[in-house]
């Protein structure tokens, strides 16, 4: 196989300790994500897997073994392994339970540890060796996640999120706590575990700091316990990763919608801008000699990975540029400026919609702007950054502008930003819709008889609350595994999920009935006047179809125009195929519902006596 894939990378291939040349990556492999192995030195690849659903979690150890998660229909499985130029696969820690990947570190002596999530709920820490039987060494009840583990495979850290709370337990190979971070007495907020240092002896931990109003670096040693760095703080979310052979550490901050890298000293108290081109980087890692991998993007570019040391990365083949004109603007509002990437077709004939006043077509006019597509973010704590999308590709090239509303609950806009979610879940979203619709329709970037909303998750949620509560705005809607009914949501969902809606409503349906129902796109349904194409899956635990359904036969009782699309999948989980048919469908319903007009054909002068005659 050569060097290129067919697909768009979405993160760094995993780089082995031992021996940098050697990566192990998913990629496309008919229509299916699987692993493969890139050897930088040969530029050549090998597919290592091959399973009927695909397999998306896998990592590469120092004595270039691949290792892969081999999980079933639930998402729960076991991981294996096989030599990195390919022979036998073997369990990686036979015996283990069956469960949901929660991580996995292997040391330079071969120690596993990984984190699981068995089917009884909780998380267990299993350490061992490579393909033998691991020991399980500790255990939350909660939401866990691996951490980290120290070279020497002595100390593992367990990161938790509980409630809205996260915090990382720092634990023996014997499973002795020897920390719970936070510690009391030190400064309130959340932490966020980014891993031990790689250099052997350190046993240093790097930890991310939230506080109310930004973010700092923090680190915790055995000996002197938590320590926060305040002078290296940040007014946006940040991720952070050791350099491998100094103390030196990588930040990736995500800021208004774009990502800025820094190089923090944390022994010296330096800082200083990485450059690197405008746009989103979706991953970025340091490597040895002050080197760096990273993936950049922006709105009219599909990722490329780049490299400064000239390891040969692989690449995704040829990739084709964005058309159109792709833009931003902050709309202002009472509770502050909301951030909206927006990207306009050119048309043949027709003016950038930014170009020229807002006015009716007419005989000699200029033509009203293209039809507008709210592509909605899910999360809500995500945000839409200056990056390639294959849905905004689709929509500009079909001839529809695309706004990309980072509205309140956002990320990337600081921890203030994220948790302006008001009174009413929901309600301040699409009140910053609305205000963005506005303020395009004002500026002549909008028609205000041609605007449709698209989102998937917690985006097709707000799809649906928005159309029912503000029904005159809008001329279509997609909604793609959408939160509808938020009861019967509540109630068949997930534990994590229904521990979420008690915090963000301050109680259960039984304790607060009136907040839920506020805030359901169910009780808004008979009020929908725009047709509506809804997007369910039936294995989906944290949208459930059940309540999809309650919502689509309100629909028919209250004979509101809509259409359905079922899909025999997860919420999260499904191929390239069968995202490909959810895009065919809902370009195939916009185009029957929110039609593009046709380019007006540029004026001529008239054709002279005499002159040729045109061909038609």
């Amino acid at each position: 196989m050569g060097d290129a894939f067919r697909v768009y990378l979405s993160a760094l291939p995993h780089v082995c300790p031992g021996d940098a040349r050697r990566m192990v990556l998913t990629a496309d492999a008919d229509g299916r994500c699987e692993v493969f192995t890139w050897d930088a030195a040969t530029r050549r690849t090998r597919q290592v897997t091959d399973r009927p659903e695909g397999t998306v979690h896998c990592a590469v150890d120092s004595d270039a073994y691949v290792w892969w998660f081999d999980e079933d229909a639930a998402g729960r499985g076991h991981w294996w392994f096989q030599p990195f130029d390919g022979g036998c696969r073997l369990p990686g820690l036979p015996g283990a339970p069956a469960g949901l990947p929660r991580g996995l570190a292997v040391t330079a002596d071969g120690t596993v540890a990984a984190a699981l999530a068995p089917r009884d709920g909780g998380t267990r820490l299993l350490l061992g060796r490579r393909g033998r039987a691991p020991r399980d060494v500790f255990g939350v009840t909660g939401e866990g996640r691996l951490g980290g583990v120290t070279p020497e495979g002595d100390l593992v850290a367990l990161a938790i999120v509980s409630d809205g709370d996260a915090s990382v337990s720092v634990v023996t190979s014997t499973g002795r706590v020897v920390a719970e971070l936070p510690e009391a007495g030190s400064p309130e907020g959340r932490l966020w575990c980014r891993g031990f240092s790689p250099r052997p002896g350190r046993r240093e931990l790097l930890l991310v700091h939230e506080l109310e109003d930004g973010y700092q670096l923090a680190t915790w040693t055995p000996h002197r316990g938590l320590v926060t760095h305040p002078w290296c703080d940040f007014d946006t979310e940040i991720t952070a990763h050791w350099y491998p052979d100094t103390d030196d550490v990588l930040v990736r901050q995500e800021r208004h919608g774009r990502s800025l890298l820094h190089r923090v000293s944390l022994h010296r108290r330096t800082r200083r801008i990485v450059p690197t081109a405008p746009g989103t980087l979706l991953d970025a890692a340091p490597r040895a000699g002050g080197a760096l991998h990273y993936l950049w993007t922006d709105t009219a570019h599909p990722p490329v990975p780049r490299a400064t040391d000239g390891v040969a990365l692989p690449t995704p083949g040829l990739l084709p540029r964005v058309p159109g004109r792709h833009t931003e603007l902050w709309t202002p509002t009472p509770h502050g400026p909301v951030h909206t990437l927006l990207s306009l077709p050119l048309s043949e004939g027709r003016p950038p919609a930014g170009d020229r006043p807002h006015s009716d077509a007419g005989p000699g006019g200029d033509p009203v702007p293209p039809p507008t597509v709210f592509l909605v973010h899910g999360g809500p704590a995500d945000h839409d950054r200056d990056a390639y999308d294959a849905t905004v590709h689709s929509l500009v090239a079909s001839g529809y502008a695309v706004a990309r509303v980072n509205y309140r609950g956002s990320t990337g806009y600081g921890p203030a930003w994220r948790r302006a979610l008001a009174a009413g879940v929901g309600h301040p979203q699409v009140d910053d819709l609305a205000a963005v619709r506005a303020d395009l329709v004002r500026r002549g970037l909008a028609d205000d008889r041609a605007t449709a909303l698209w989102g998937v998750s917690w985006g097709a949620y707000l799809v649906l609350l928005a159309l029912g509560t503000r029904p005159g705005l809008w001329q279509a809607g997609v909604a793609v595994k959408p939160v509808a009914d938020w009861v019967t949501a509540h109630r068949l969902t997930t534990p994590a999920l229904r521990a979420l809606d008690v915090r963000w409503f301050g109680g259960t349906p039984q304790q607060v009935p009136d907040r839920y129902a506020r805030s359901s796109p169910l009780t808004f349904a008979p009020q929908v006047t725009a047709p509506l194409l809804v997007v369910g899956a039936d294995k989906d635990v944290k949208c459930p179809p059940e309540q999809i359904r309650s919502y689509l036969d309100a629909l028919t009782a209250a004979g509101v125009a809509h259409e359905q699309m079922w899909l025999d999948t997860g919420h999260d989980g499904y191929d390239g195929a069968t995202h490909v048919a959810v895009l065919r469908r809902s370009l195939i319903f916009l185009r029957t519902h929110l039609p593009v007009p046709a380019p007006r054909a540029p004026s001529r002068p008239p054709a002279q006596p005499g002159g040729p005659r045109s061909r038609c």
